[in-house]
């Protein structure tokens, strides 16, 4: 059993609560361990970062801030694994909101109290996903998995989805990081979009698509696709290296 609260199970509570949330918001007041089945999407989904970070000489992660096409807003990350699964978030369509270090779970464990902040909290069309971002040769670490299983546990008591995400595929991973450049949809001319909405695309080469627009220059017909694949628009076979021979499809 992995929880101590005097044998009692997952089902059970003491004092109102097995798993607590502590949460940020973006006033910098902090609600306190809430009851973890009783807190809202709403609150954990307009959570501020539980922690913040600055740079410095020597630091050893790579952190900073990405712009969501998602959110419309900077989102914090603290390593270049954090990144990347941030951009593949913002990529995903399902997904609706995303906010990094969305809380603080505390529970305890076999005897002892633990506390876990997990490295995003996705809101999805099929419901809400915590997501733990750490490379797979540490996933055997005694504590990692420990963390990871009982912060499973909180998560999929709710009903929700837990992901440990590891390295995605090379070429994949590539072409979502090159798609992102064109993510901002102000930077594209509107009616070069429209045409493109307009055109009978479905089965053609990224080579052929980009001169489908005889009027316009190819370079800026060539982006504006790039944006469309972006926004799921037009889909193309990412696991392959995205090149002129690539096939284009209208999505469903």
């Amino acid at each position: 059993m992995w929880f101590s609260y005097e044998g009692l199970g997952w089902g059970d509570t003491v004092n109102g609560c097995a798993v607590t949330v502590s949460v940020r918001l973006r006033d910098d007041e902090v609600v306190e361990e809430q009851k973890w089945l009783a807190a809202s999407i709403e609150l954990l989904g307009s959570a501020a970062p539980w922690r913040t970070f600055c740079g410095y000489k020597g630091q050893k992660h790579y952190s900073g801030m990405y712009w969501s096409a998602t959110t419309q807003d900077l989102v914090s990350y603290e390593s270049h694994r954090e990144l990347t699964r941030l951009m593949y978030a913002d990529f995903d369509p399902a997904v609706r909101g995303i906010v990094a270090q969305p809380f603080l779970l505390k529970a305890t464990v076999e005897g002892q109290v633990r506390k876990h902040i997990p490295d995003y909290f996705l809101i999805t069309e099929d419901g809400p996903v915590v997501v733990d971002v750490k490379p797979r040769r540490r996933l055997s670490k005694p504590v990692v998995a420990c963390t990871f299983a009982w912060t499973r546990r909180a998560v999929e008591s709710r009903g929700w989805r837990y992901e440990v995400w590891n390295e995605p595929p090379e070429a994949e991973l590539e072409n979502v990081r090159f798609l992102a450049g064109y993510r901002r949809g102000w930077l594209f001319v509107p009616e070069v979009l429209e045409e493109l909405r307009r055109t009978d695309l479905d089965g053609a080469s990224l080579g052929q698509a980009s001169q489908r627009l005889p009027g316009r220059p190819e370079q800026c017909v060539r982006a504006a696709i790039h944006h469309l694949l972006w926004t799921h628009e037009l889909l193309t076979d990412l696991n392959e290296p995205l090149r002129p021979t690539g096939i284009l499809r209208r999505a469903a």
